[in-house]
């Protein structure tokens, strides 16, 4: 988050500067995963809290309880499918990222069939592997060359599918938003910048709304890190330049303030 952000220590730790912090550095100061045996440094704790208290001991004491044949009926209602006791579980702990890796799942199917490396990075031209996606049945994977198209942000793909010559096109993530989406301007107090590449899973205001300072404007996921970009201070919103759901680049203008 730092390295992304340009951060220093010292900008971090500066009581002046203001830092939207990811979600799970806060729920992290906050104590929901424990506390170190010397505590977190005050004046970095208040800061990442933002007034908001600390819980007071065991996070688990708190929490409500919960039942798991209903919470089970209504996961499966949720994503539309059974779900086994560690989907669960899952659900539970990390309810957004379960959604999303059952959809991801639904589109694309079970993608732990592949090379770890190829999921991340893709192939490589001429690199083959091979994919066993059920017994005694493999695929044999081989990709050919690549073409990119700066117009439309498509990348064509030519590839071998067990030595058959296929072609898809594959829309480049986050090129269309590259030639469409206005960046904030550097200095500008009423420009809401993107601190780093992701997407948006929701804004909180409305054209014409008058905000005050740090008050949340919308959430930007990037990484499986969910990060609330506040007000950098008080105005009203004159335009509002995402949507959820939409990707977004690094300095992409948000939302601007009067």
């Amino acid at each position: 988050f730092m390295v992304g952000n340009g951060l220093t220590p010292d900008d971090v730790t500066n009581p002046d500067r203001d830092v939207d912090f990811p979600e799970s550095v806060v729920s992290l100061f906050k104590g929901e995963l424990g506390v170190p045996p010397d505590g977190w440094p005050k004046a970095l704790q208040a800061k990442i809290l933002k007034g908001k208290l600390p819980l007071d001991g065991r996070p688990g004491a708190s929490m409500a309880p919960v039942d798991l044949v209903q919470t089970k009926a209504d996961a499966e209602t949720l994503v539309g499918e059974a779900l086994s006791e560690a989907d669960v579980a899952s659900y539970l702990m990390y309810p957004k990222v379960f959604r999303d890796f059952v959809e991801h799942r639904k589109l694309y199917g079970d993608v732990s069939t592949l090379p770890t490396p190829t999921f991340f990075y893709g192939l490589k031209d001429q690199e083959e592997i091979s994919v066993d996606i059920d017994t005694g049945k493999t695929l044999v994977i081989r990709l050919q060359s690549r073409t990119e198209s700066e117009d439309d942000g498509v990348v064509k793909l030519f590839f071998e599918l067990n030595g058959q010559s296929r072609l898809v096109r594959v829309p480049k993530a986050g090129a269309k938003a590259a030639f469409d989406t206005p960046k904030a301007e550097e200095g500008n107090s009423g420009h809401v910048g993107a601190p780093m590449p992701g997407m948006v899973v929701r804004v909180a205001v409305q054209k014409g709304q008058v905000v005050t300072k740090g008050e949340p404007l919308l959430a930007l996921e990037a990484m499986k890190m969910e990060t609330v970009l506040g007000a950098p201070r008080d105005g009203r919103v004159k335009a509002i330049h995402a949507k959820s759901g939409s990707t977004v680049n690094t300095r992409d203008l948000l939302i601007e303030l009067d």
